[in-house]
């Protein structure tokens, strides 16, 4: 396994992998890698010839006063895991060389970013978005991995490929969970002991909405207060949101139709964490 630290050494690895019709695969993380991440290799790993993943604490994604500065990093680790799981690059530029002091370009979307993360992260997405983007310009993956936690950055890259006609399939990978339920997440590492038990609120309450639209509850408003109270009977529990939405608008809905999202983000102490599942008709 190689470590390619420049855009510019990664776009010519990329484009000699091509030159020889092999097929790549892109796993975009910012490191601090979990089983969730090596789950996303393993699908990768099983459908390209060529697996990069690129580790990249992106700047433009964090709004002020959040924790960019104190976000884990730990390239060796990291680099151990990906080898682990027959990674071929992990590619790991510098903030300088992905963003040029004169950078002036960003991608913005409408709507899909509006509500959830988009709605309590303004400027989120359009970090995302920018990233995203530049990340497939670079790697030029034929399929790129990303994780259902992130269930409105799925939906909101898999528009943005299909808005633009970028040439890159994206594939959408269950959530990991731990033993006891909790959504693998780098954010966990923030937890004390203490908070990270309080934290089993948030799987708690989404076997239990799961389980009533399954028994056939189909009112958003009775979803969300029955979700909401088993977060706020935890002490350590401040609710950011706890919202139903279309699956393909993001858009919120008075009622679980043919293919909803069921999302929430809720702070454990200082750590705001985030799970959802996916409801659609027939499955």
């Amino acid at each position: 396994m190689e470590i390619i630290r420049t855009v510019a050494d990664m776009k010519a690895r990329a484009a000699a992998w091509k030159a020889e019709g092999l097929s790549i695969g892109l796993v975009p993380t910012m490191g601090s890698l979990h089983e969730g991440h090596e789950s996303l290799m393993d699908a990768a790993r099983a459908a390209s010839d060529r697996v990069v993943v690129s580790v990249f604490v992106n700047p433009i994604q964090f709004g002020p006063g959040e924790d960019y500065e104190a976000y884990p990093r730990d390239l060796e680790r990291d680099a151990r895991i990906c080898e682990r799981r027959g990674v071929d690059v992990v590619f790991h530029p510098e903030v300088d060389d992905m963003y040029a002091p004169a950078h002036n370009t960003f991608v913005v979307m409408e709507t899909l970013t509006d509500s959830l993360c988009g709605a309590s992260r303004p400027g989120h997405f359009r970090g995302v978005c920018t990233v995203v983007t530049k990340l497939f310009n670079i790697v030029q993956p034929h399929r790129a991995f990303f994780g259902q936690k992130d269930a409105q950055q799925l939906a909101i890259i898999k528009r943005m490929v299909a808005d633009l006609n970028m040439n890159v399939t994206v594939v959408g990978c269950p959530i990991v969970r731990e033993a006891d339920g909790l959504a693998k997440s780098s954010r966990n590492a923030y937890l004390s002991a203490e908070e990270r038990q309080a934290a089993l609120v948030l799987s708690r309450a989404i076997f239990a909405g799961k389980a009533a639209v399954e028994a056939g509850e189909r009112d958003a408003a009775a979803l969300k207060a029955l979700m909401g109270g088993i977060i706020e009977a935890e002490p350590l529990a401040r609710i950011d949101y706890v919202e139903v939405v279309d699956g393909v608008t993001m858009q919120p809905t008075d009622a679980i139709g043919a293919m909803a999202l069921v999302a929430m983000a809720v702070y454990i102490g200082s750590t705001r964490l985030i799970d959802n599942f996916l409801y659609e008709e027939g499955e």
